[in-house]
This record gives structure tokens, C-alpha cells and sequence, in this order.
């Protein structure tokens, strides 16, 4: 296993909002959710994510059409091709994700202006020329009275019906582990996601090809200790590696996953931190402890620090050593400059030549 490297200064509290559309009875064909996350903001820029849920019948092809209200601009995006005309905003799929399966989800990303004084989140959506009614911003100052409040993340987990599938052979699988005395908080499993989806996206533009994760993207597994057991139980000869180890071996035995596991690339954070805290990647596993999951969650310093933390030790476990040096590649401390940063050829042919390769396609 291979240790992230020493975390760079915070660079302030990523700002979040988000907004929830859900279609009603206008077509018979299409509906859908539409999620949009800031996921950083500084000043004069953002960056955003949007996620489409396909509620309706599958897609063949989609336009997600909404307007800004105050003079945001897209400037660069990717998974789609955006255009935009004034306020108006039109997104489309790319040639590798138009298919959308019912209750099936696609994302995509992108870089924007503002004016630095108010950024709020759209809530007009539309897919394929069909009203998502009924968007929420949140969370946010008010709510809706015709909604439940959603200032405040959820304290429990969605209802379930029964346990999930087991995920298809050859994906990425994502845990989050909650211990027993941790509240849920549904900005970890969404923001584990969207980090996620964006290392998703950065393999695609560095090697063309990616690596496929499942729906939902992140597993939500409880714990079976208190957020003290997993610190303070010794596992290794580093305190560094506690924490993750203790999660990994839980994982491992509610799971039935393996190390190596050749069946998936295993990606696990928890939330729990003591000081000497680590984490890395190695063999087909990623375990991060509670400082990166507090940052996908948007708890703690610009987000590319954590898109780039990820890739870093993605590269891991895909096979990739650390660079002797900083290199401008992200298996050195160049992932801190992350997104201007870009794998060698030779990690290239590493990655899709090593024992995960075929995991890329």
C-alpha cells in the first residue's frame, strides 16, 4: 500500500448547495431527477456537477436544458456538450453515455463565473423538452412550504427494500463505513460520489478509456464499533494505518471481499480520524479515512485537492508506484494541482497493461 502524501493546507470550506427537480405527469415517456452540486466555489469561479436520474422509459439520448438568474457562465465541461445562450443553458449527452436505463443515472461536470456575490443553484430543469417540477434547493435558507424543510442533511438513510445486488464483475465498488455513533449524513454518500464520477471523467480524458461504477455509486455500510474503536484499536505496526485497516478487515468480512480482490477495484472511506491517520492504495484497493471523506463531503478545503487525492491513489490501485519526484504527474505531489495534471505514458501503459486493465474499457 502506498501512503497519500502529507495534505496540503485547507484552502477554506468548499460552499455546496444543491437542487432536487423531479418530473410529474407531463409526458408519459420521461421523467426524471436532476441533481445539481456546486462542489467549489472561489472567487469569480465554481466548479458543478449535475446528475440525471432517468425515472421514465430508457433514454436514447438526452438534452438537459436550465437557466441561471444571475449571470453565471459556463466556461469548460466534460461527459457533455454544453452550450449556452444568455441565461439559457443546454447540455448533451456525449457519444459514450446517451443510454440511459430506467432508474438509471448519468452525470457530468463543469467549470464556471460568477459574480461573487450570489451564485444560486437553477431550478427550472428540463429533460428532452420535459418539465422537472417540483426543484428544491438544498439545502439553503428556506424551503418550499409545500416541501419537508431540507436545510439540514438527512439523519437516516433512505428506506430500502431489501439488501442491494451484488454489483457486476470488473466495476469499481465505493463504501462509505459509518460507525455506530456517527449520524448519517447524506452529503457523504453523495459527495464520495461525485468525487468519484470526477476521477471517472479524468481517467476517460487521460487514457480514453475509464472505469465503470455501479448504481448506487456508493455503499452506505454500518459499522459495527463506535467511531473510538476504529481509532484507538491497534492494526499494524503504524497508528497511521488503524483506522483503515480496521475498516478494510470489517469490510472485508461483512463483504466477502478479498485483498487482492480480482473481482472489483474496492474504494473505502470511513468516518473516523485519530491524529496519526492515513491512508492509501495498492492492490485493487483505495482506504481513506476521515479527513477525505469530510472533503468529498465538502468539510474542509478546495475540492480538486480531493479530486486529486483520489486519482493519486486510484493510480495505485491500479498498479502505479509513487514518482520519485514532482513530476507534473499525480502520483507525485503534483495531484495537489489538480486538474493540471496528467499521467505519463508510461503510468498510461502501466494502468491498461497491469492487472486491472481490464477493468478500463
Amino acid at each position: 500500500m502506498k501512503r497519500l502524501l502529507a495534505a496540503a493546507a485547507a484552502m477554506g470550506l468548499a460552499a455546496a448547495a444543491f437542487a432536487t427537480a423531479t418530473a410529474g405527469p407531463a409526458a408519459a415517456a420521461t421523467a426524471c431527477r436532476v441533481t445539481y452540486t456546486i462542489g467549489s466555489q472561489w472567487p469569480g469561479g465554481f466548479t458543478g456537477n449535475v446528475n440525471l436520474t432517468n425515472l421514465g422509459d430508457p433514454l436514447n439520448g438526452w438534452t438537459i436544458r436550465w437557466s441561471f438568474t444571475a449571470g453565471q457562465t459556463i466556461t469548460q465541461a466534460w461527459n457533455s456538450t454544453v452550450t449556452q445562450s444568455g441565461a439559457a443553458v443546454t447540455a448533451a449527452n456525449a457519444s459514450y453515455n446517451g443510454s440511459v436505463a430506467t432508474n438509471g443515472s448519468v452525470s457530468f461536470g463543469f467549470n464556471g463565473s460568477w459574480n461573487g456575490s450570489s451564485n444560486p443553484v437553477p431550478t427550472n430543469f428540463s429533460v428532452n423538452n420535459v418539465a422537472c417540477t417540483g426543484a428544491v434547493p438544498t439545502p439553503g435558507p428556506t424551503a418550499p412550504t409545500s416541501a419537508p424543510p431540507t436545510s439540514a442533511p438527512p439523519t437516516s438513510p433512505p428506506p430500502t427494500t431489501g439488501p442491494p445486488a451484488t454489483p457486476p464483475n470488473g466495476t469499481v465498488r465505493v463504501y462509505w463505513l459509518k460507525p455506530t455513533d456517527v449520524p448519517y449524513d447524506q452529503r457523504y454518500p453523495d459527495g464520495i460520489a461525485n468525487v468519484m464520477r470526477e476521477a471517472q471523467r479524468y481517467f476517460q480524458q487521460e487514457l480514453g478509456r475509464t472505469f465503470r461504477l455501479n448504481n448506487p455509486v456508493v455503499e452506505v455500510v454500518n459499522g459495527d464499533h463506535p467511531r473510538s474503536w476504529y481509532e484507538n484499536t491497534p492494526n499494524g505496526n503504524e497508528c497511521y494505518w488503524w483506522v483503515v485497516f480496521n475498516m478494510q478487515q470489517e469490510l472485508m468480512r461483512k463483504l466477502n471481499l478479498r485483498a487482492p480482490d480480482s473481482r472489483w477495484i474496492n474504494v473505502g472511506e470511513i468516518s473516523a480520524e485519530a491524529p496519526c491517520s492515513g491512508g492509501g492504495g495498492g492492490s485493487g484497493w483505495v482506504i481513506l479515512s476521515g479527513h477525505d471523506a469530510d472533503g468529498a463531503a465538502g468539510i474542509g478545503g478546495n475540492m480538486n485537492r480531493w479530486y486529486g487525492g483520489m486519482v493519486h491513489e486510484l493510480g495505485h490501485a491500479f498498479g502505479l508506484p509513487d514518482s520519485s519526484s514532482t513530476d507534473g504527474t499525480p502520483m507525485s505531489a503534483s495531484f495537489y494541482n489538480y486538474p493540471n495534471t496528467h499521467f505519463s505514458q508510461a503510468q498510461k501503459n502501466g494502468m491498461l497493461n497491469g492487472p486491472y486493465g481490464s477493468f478500463l474499457n
